[in-house]
């Protein structure tokens, strides 16, 4: 039975150039031509200040009781990150001494980003984690030591109290738009500057190769990197987009993301997709994590986006409120043209429902796309912009990016060079130097498919970080990629996330993140506030992951596809271990090394005895 079609959308016409090397490495790039970008992400502002200076630009919800949406024009947006722009002038702030953020996205932050790039001071958004939930603030004390920033930033002060008492912040200006400490700046004081001449004579001088940001790597796996993103980068990295999705320029996108700005998918492909398209960005201060969701239900109840951005945690999320509730669906898909999904590859079964949904709402599938790309790439290197009918899909190189695909085992690795590509790390030549090869590729890390081993053109399919495969003793190659959305597919609803284990051991096993609500769920005649424990105990839930994970050993039945044993884990990631990001995905590396006492009752040969092990073959 033929499925439903999908919506349609102008779209570019999908193929790439193939050179076949001796060595067999292939490099692809676009058959697609990329106009030329302006010279700065201050254009798009001026100029759509002055084409619609009173169409929405920014909102976000009030503080006050009303928690109506307060909105913030392109006229207003510039008019004030001239007035800041005058601030951070008169304040001699540059490369020695940027900006830096340690609050989460705001309209106050977003104005003082704009105000930076408008005359040239870069900008350092530090995750909020640093300075919320950090108990030592090592990594806020590192990234302090590196850029010196002349002016930091907090929306409120109380929140950060504590960070702002026990690190040294040197020199640098305290602004805050809220509650101020003592000796801290408000941000009302700057917006009441008056720009001058030289606001005007700055923006002039921002060029191409102008530093815009200083965005820093999660750091989970070590310290943080500061990734050096050029007004180049962030403004030909749209038009590259714009290239191969034309749909954009048919109306105004409108977005309601949570994905944070000191993270390049919120801060620069997000953000600057709705500042290059004229759009409306509605700042959702909810986030996919148990207690704090709600806000983003709220949000969307109200506000039909045209642009679905995500990470797969937020769908999963989301999912069930729109199952439950047919208003809520419609209304949700109702001016959707396409959901995009990164971060971390979608599972299958999530793929599915989203489909499931839209059809039921629409009477079509809504187009499911994806990319692949790092902090160093602007982000997006590659891009979706084709029919696809599976997750995993990361598209064809984007116009002026070359990919250059090297073998490694069956699959290969993927390295990328272009405009969009940092020009290196601040303040580390030596990190600069080894993250290039001998032609200037961008060493990323990660390793892909082909879709179609016979034809390049066809498409890549991301195949993991080729630091998380490992080798049984036995010699054959773990795809940990791969491996993890299988599982978790066939133990649906049981696991949430997992972890895959056995480097160097003799089988595979999983760290296994439950689904909570989905495990009480099966435990009928529990009491709703059971203990965690005593949920994961029930042989119902236990039952249930044997199962899945039977009928995955069965299709996979491979040493290295075969799960022999599982630990259901009641204690959650934890961010401030770098377990998880603040966009909500596991670190692999990290959970094994925060883990690693657990990994050890996992391949104990007395596990049979072990409580917590669950064996499955």
């Amino acid at each position: 039975m033929s499925k439903p079609p999908f919506n349609q959308l102008a779209l570019a016409l999908a193929g790439a150039n193939v050179e076949w090397r001796d060595d067999g490495a292939i490099v692809l790039s676009s058959q697609v031509a990329i106009p030329a970008p302006p010279r700065s992400t201050g254009v798009w502002l001026e100029d759509w200040a002055r084409r619609t200076p009173e169409a929405t630009f920014l909102a976000e919800r009030r503080a006050d009781v009303t928690g109506d949406w307060r909105r913030l024009s392109y006229g207003q947006a510039l008019a004030s990150a001239r007035a800041l722009g005058q601030g951070l002038l008169d304040r001699k702030l540059g490369s020695a001494r940027p900006v830096m953020f340690l609050s989460d996205n705001s309209i106050a932050q977003a104005l003082l980003t704009l105000a930076g790039l408008h005359v040239g001071v870069p900008v350092v958004p530090v995750s909020p984690a640093y300075s919320l939930l950090s108990q030592d603030f090592a990594k806020l004390r590192y990234i302090l030591g590196l850029t010196t920033p002349g002016l930091v930033f907090a929306e409120q002060g109380g929140p950060f109290e504590r960070a702002l008492q026990e690190v040294d912040f040197g020199a640098a200006e305290i602004v805050v738009a809220g509650d101020a400490p003592p000796g801290a700046t408000r941000l009302d004081d700057m917006l009441a500057i008056s720009p001058t001449g030289n606001v005007d004579r700055a923006f002039a001088a921002v060029g191409p190769e102008t530093i815009g940001k200083i965005l820093f790597t999660s750091g989970s796996t070590g310290t943080p990197k500061g990734v050096i993103n050029s007004q180049l980068m962030m403004t030909i990295n749209q038009e590259q987009i714009a290239a191969v999705w034309p749909f954009l320029d048919h109306r105004r996108p409108v977005i309601v993301d949570w994905l944070p700005w000191s993270h390049t998918f919120g801060g620069n492909h997000d953000f600057n997709k709705i500042l290059r398209n004229g759009g409306c960005l509605y700042i959702d201060s909810g986030k996919p994590a148990p207690g704090r969701f709600e806000p983003s239900v709220r949000n969307l109840r109200e506000i039909a986006p045209t642009l679905a951005y995500n990470v797969p945690r937020g769908f999963e999320m989301l999912i069930p409120y729109l199952e439950a509730d047919t208003d809520f669906r419609d209304h949700y898909f109702s001016e959707l043209d396409v959901i995009f999904y990164a971060g971390a590859s979608l599972p299958p079964h999530l793929w599915g429902r989203l489909e499931d949904l839209a059809v039921a709402a629409r009477g079509e599938r809504v187009r499911m796309f994806s990319s692949w790309g790092t902090t160093e790439t602007a982000p997006a290197a590659t891009r979706v912009y084709y029919t696809i009918e599976q997750a995993g899909v990361i598209g064809l190189p984007l116009p002026g990016t070359e990919l250059k695909l090297i073998p490694h085992g069956d699959s290969f690795e993927i390295r990328a060079r272009g405009p969009n590509i940092t020009p290196g790390y601040w303040k580390s030549a030596a990190l600069t130097k080894t993250a290039f090869d001998a032609e200037g590729f961008y060493i990323a890390g990660d390793a892909v498919r082909l879709e179609d081993p016979d034809d390049p053109a066809k498409g890549l399919i991301f195949d993991g970080r080729l630091a998380e495969d490992f080798k049984l003793t036995t010699g054959t190659w773990v795809h940990v990629g791969n491996l993890r959305l299988e599982t978790i597919a066939a133990a649906d609803p049981v696991i949430q996330d997992c972890v895959v284990t056995g480097h160097d051991r003799g089988f595979v096993g999983l760290l296994v993140f439950p689904d909570l609500a989905a495990c009480r769920r099966l435990c009928l005649g529990l009491a709703i506030d059971a203990p965690v424990e005593k949920v994961l105990a029930d042989t119902r839930v236990r039952a249930a992951l044997v199962a899945g994970l039977h009928r995955h050993n069965t299709a996979n039945p491979a040493s290295s596809t075969r799960i022999c044993r599982a630990v259901l884990m009641a204690s959650p990631a934890m961010i401030d271990q770098g377990e998880i990001t603040d966009k909500g995905y596991l670190n692999q590396l990290a959970v094994l090394t925060v883990r690693a006492a657990l990994v050890e009752r996992l391949y104990a040969e007395v596990a049979q005895a072990d409580e917590l092990v669950i064996e499955i073959c």
